[in-house]
């Protein structure tokens, strides 16, 4: 029967979610703009609408249909009004969407005419930028040439006093070398008679010699060429560097005077502004006080009138008016007077004002333009240091190359800072290190006794230089170990010169560490990289010291050994690997387990306190890490050796006051150092017989010194003046030990598989 009664309607909330897309309507309440319809005055709100969907039909009575039917019609209504008013408002939304719309079409059209606009403007400005580039362009090349030909002079003038000075050097040399040339003359005489039967036996050998020679040469001459363009791009990109930084002060001074104008119009447009300020404040009183004047005349004339209309009033009273009168009219006019010059003041002070915004624009611009320049030269600037620090680094490989070629030794020559103990503040400077293009960084001169000896080698580090920056000159031959190279590395000079600093750090100190714990941790950082191109390798390490030519074991367990020297013998094979009967080695796995090791042999190592040096090494250290990599890819293997030498330190026994176990100690050592001073002379001359067997510690170097490895000896040097004597013998047997060639390196590698442990040095 309700259904009947709806007339086959649906239900009131089907209807809803209908018109409302299946949703049910969010009802604002407000005034709508449908006026003058059925549901005008009608407003709803989400309640009214939930209390008229979820109205239940309630009558009287039942069973009555008519009022049923009644309520129902009723209610039917309601909806509709509902529904009529959310049409109208929904007609209304579309309606202000429309006008939205026509809005931003204009808004849009007005955008793109404003741009038309700016691109013209920008297009006059470019046309300006470029004129004034063009300009500063001219003025460049200008200055440029004026560099150029100052720069031309001052080179001629230093070629001509370096000429002079080499022509001087070599004139001493050139005596030296002939006094010495007399002096080997006569010993020479004596061997002629011996080495004639050995040439006939070298001529076949010599001729072999000397077509790998003609080689060697060649590829000698081409990285010397090389290196010879990379020495003049390196000197042009200094010239071009120096000439960016004082053209870049001489803008930083013109950008300063530009602030400092811009300052002062600043100021000068601040006190214009109080100056019109105050004028504007004069003529608003003078205003005034026109205006209150012509209020007196006006009610004068009025009195005036007055008096005229009145009858019984005298004629003095009428003059007097009239006097009065005048006079104020006066006051008048001369205050409209002063209003005009006050004006033309103000129109004056506007104009200046405008005027001073104009300058204060044109500076602004100036200024940006001139910080544009600016930073493009900053940026070339900063091109250029790194085209020069990239010319460096391709020097160095080269230089790196041409030794290898060479077979020499390389040597680092580094001079510790000075100490409290070496009375640094009463003594003079024995040490220096020259700022010229080719000395810089690779020479170190040293005064004694009022003469400077300068010497030169592949790398010299300052008292400042830092254990990282030491390690980072070494960390590409500490790398070759890893690819199958032998390479060793020993610290030279005399006791107190910090080799053991250099090569062990500072215990505990992480920015101390040496170059011993520096080399394993990039070792076995790179074996983790190389894992991921299918490398694996083993390692193994030894550790011994050579104490009054005797070999001790540091990692041995049972150090109370009675025959030590009979015990440990040293042994060459023919592949250049050098091997120590009953050594301890020890597999590692991580740089954690080495330094573990190396604080045990820290520990057993001969150490004792001498005047110069409270804790001196009284031994030789070696440490020796093998290493052995397969590529499981390609079936490739390696093998390396890294030898890192702590070299016991050479002294006179008039300083270090040693006696009884200290004075034996300092004998060995000097004796040890005196048998390697005299196998570096012997190669250095290239004699066929070198007395490597003298003494435990050159026998067990001779692979380093003789063999196919890479080798660098860090020569340290005390900068105090006490030790001067001490420091020019190193320096002078590190210069001999630079200059000797051994084997050019040679690289351990095969393609066989090798079952079991390590079997070479």
């Amino acid at each position: 029967m309700v259904g009947a009664a709806n007339g086959g309607r649906m239900p009131p909330r089907q209807i809803f979610s209908d018109v409302n897309g299946g949703q049910d309507p969010v009802i604002r309440v407000g005034p709508t703009s449908n006026a003058g319809s059925d549901c005008g005055a009608i407003e709803f709100t989400r309640e009214d609408v939930e209390s008229l969907l979820h109205e239940k039909i309630r009558t009287k009575n039942k069973f009555s249909l008519k009022e049923k039917c009644d309520s129902m019609m009723e209610y039917i209504k309601r909806l509709r009004i509902c529904i009529k008013w959310f049409q109208e408002l929904e007609e209304n939304l579309l309606l202000e969407q429309e006008k939205n719309g026509k809005m931003l079409e204009s808004a849009i059209n007005r955008c793109n005419d404003m741009e038309l606009l700016m691109s013209e403007k920008e297009e006059e400005l470019n046309s300006v930028i470029m004129e004034l580039r063009r300009n500063y362009t001219a003025l460049q090349e200008k200055f440029a040439k004026e560099e150029s030909d100052k720069s031309v002079a001052m080179e001629t003038l230093t070629k001509e006093k370096e000429a002079r000075l080499s022509a001087e050097r070599l004139q001493t040399s050139i005596k030296e070398e002939l006094e010495r040339a007399q002096r080997e003359s006569k010993s020479a005489n004596q061997k002629i008679l011996s080495l004639n039967d050995m040439y006939k036996r070298l001529q076949e050998y010599n001729t072999s010699l000397q077509q790998y020679n003609s080689k060697l040469q060649s590829e000698l001459n081409q990285t010397n060429e090389i290196l010879k363009n990379v020495e003049k791009e390196k000197v042009a990109m200094l010239e071009n560097v120096s000439n960016l930084r004082g053209h870049c002060t001489s803008l930083q001074d013109q950008l300063n005077a530009t602030k400092a104008n811009t300052n002062e119009t600043l100021k000068q447009k601040e006190d214009l502004a109080s100056e019109v300020g105050r004028l504007r404040l004069d003529l608003q009183l003078v205003r005034d006080d026109r205006d209150r004047q012509l209020s007196k005349v006006e009610d004068l004339s009025k009195e005036v009138s007055k008096y005229k209309e009145w009858s019984g009033k005298s004629s003095d009273e009428i003059e007097n008016l009239t006097s009065s009168l005048l006079s104020s009219q006066a006051i008048c006019s001369s205050q409209s007077d002063q209003i005009k010059k006050l004006q033309q003041k103000l129109t004056t002070a506007e104009s200046k004002l405008e005027m001073s915004d104009v300058s204060a624009f044109e500076i602004k611009t100036g200024y940006e333009e001139q910080k544009k320049i600016n930073s493009d030269l900053q940026l070339r600037l900063a091109e250029a240091e790194l085209k020069h620090y990239e010319g460096e680094l391709l020097r160095k490989k080269l230089h790196n190359t041409i030794l290898e070629l060479k077979g020499n030794i390389r040597v680092f020559c580094r001079v510790r800072p000075l100490l409290c103990d070496d009375d640094g503040d009463n003594e003079t400077k024995t040490v220096f290190f020259p700022t010229t293009t080719e000395g810089l960084g690779r020479g170190v001169e040293l005064l004694q006794n009022g003469k400077k000896h300068s010497f030169s080698f592949d790398n010299v580090f300052v008292p400042e230089s830092t254990q990282e920056e030491v390690f980072e000159e070494v960390s590409q031959l500490v790398q070759s170990a890893l690819d199958g190279y032998k390479v060793c590395i020993f610290a030279y000079g005399q006791t107190g010169s910090g080799k053991t600093h250099t090569m062990m750090g500072t215990p505990g100190n992480h920015d101390e560490k040496g170059l011993i714990p520096r080399s394993l941790e990039q070792i076995f950082e790179s074996r983790e990289t190389l894992q991921n191109q299918e490398w694996k390798y083993e390692m193994q390490v030894s550790m011994l010291e050579i104490y009054n030519d005797t070999i001790r074991d540091l990692l041995s367990t049972n150090r109370n050994c009675s025959n030590e020297s009979g015990k440990y013998a040293i042994k060459h094979d023919p592949n250049g690997n050098t091997h120590v009967s009953d050594l301890t080695i020890v597999d590692v796995r991580s740089s954690r387990e080495v330094s573990f090791l190396l604080n045990r042999a820290a520990q057993a190592r001969s150490v004792g306190k001498t005047q110069m040096n409270e804790q001196s090494s009284r031994s030789h250290f070696v440490f020796t890490l093998r290493i052995s990599g397969v590529n499981e890819n390609t079936g490739q293997q390696v093998k390396g050796v890294l030898n890192l030498i702590d070299l016991a330190g050479s002294e006179r026994l008039s300083k270090s006051e040693s006696t009884g176990v200290r004075l034996t100690e300092t004998q060995y050592i000097n004796k040890s150092l005196s048998c390697l001073s005299t196998v570096i002379f012997a190669l250095a001359k290239k004699e066929e017989h070198v007395p490597f067997r003298n003494s435990k510690l050159t026998y067990l170097l001779q692979p380093c010194l003789g063999g196919d490895s890479k080798t660098l000896m860090v020569v340290n040097v005390s900068p105090a003046a006490s030790s001067a004597n001490e420091s020019l013998c190193s320096l002078r047997f590190a210069a001999r030990v630079n200059a000797c060639e051994i084997g050019t390196p040679r690289r351990q590698t095969s393609f066989r598989q090798v079952d079991g442990r390590l079997s070479y040095g």
